[in-house]
């Protein structure tokens, strides 16, 4: 074959790749999502002594933006918010949807599912912040307002019912770490500070 067939054959096939539709891509997608918070504990000190504590079910809610390949790698940053998370409720006491003993979590994900049709099962796990306010009086006696590193890891399904629009269920525990020893050198453990959320949401794609 000539030069000139040659370079006209690799100009055919160049142009027909590019008209030919991808078989998958690259997406975005967006999840508010909402949910509770559950099996929370951690060992707390107060006035020298340590003593367990366990922590009702709290609503969370949040949000994620995800960006997922054609196959099954992709990142995500989620942020969620627990409101009252420290609080022992009466039942006459009003839900506060910003409230002074809350968690706050932003964490940087992994993720790892293949699409299977309009499902994509899929794992989770990474690392960020984890911040804790407790307003003190009548919880643990003294104001706590700390953000830590942590992690979480997890897993869930994503299902689509529309080409765009999809709705995900999801589980994921959270764990903060701490620096155990007060010196130069960063010395990383798991604190005692746990636990889970649950949540669902409506996925946006685009």
């Amino acid at each position: 074959m000539s030069l000139r067939k040659s370079i006209i054959t690799a100009t055919l096939v160049l142009m027909s790749s590019a008209a030919a539709p991808a078989t998958a891509s690259a997406d975005w997608l967006f999840t508010p999502f909402l949910g509770s918070t559950f099996g929370g504990s951690a060992n707390i000190g107060v006035d020298g002594e340590d003593f367990g504590d366990e922590f009702e079910r709290k609503l969370n809610y949040g949000a994620s933006l995800a960006w997922m390949g054609g196959g099954a790698i992709g990142f995500e940053v989620d942020f969620g918010y627990s409101p009252n998370f420290f609080e022992v409720s009466p039942d006459d006491q009003d839900f506060d949807f910003a409230g002074d003993s809350n968690v706050t979590t932003l964490m940087a994900n992994l993720t790892l599912g293949a699409p299977m049709g309009t499902i994509r099962p899929y794992a989770v796990g990474g690392l960020g912040l984890i911040k804790t306010r407790v307003d003190g009086a009548g919880q643990f006696l003294d104001e706590i307002d700390n953000t830590d590193f942590g992690f979480d890891l997890g897993g869930g399904i994503l299902a689509f019912f529309s080409e765009n629009i999809g709705v995900r269920g999801d589980v994921r525990y959270f764990r903060s770490l701490q620096d155990n020893e007060e010196d130069d050198e960063l010395d990383i453990d798991l604190s005692s500070f746990k636990f889970w959320r649950g949540t669902v949401g409506i996925t946006f794609k685009f």
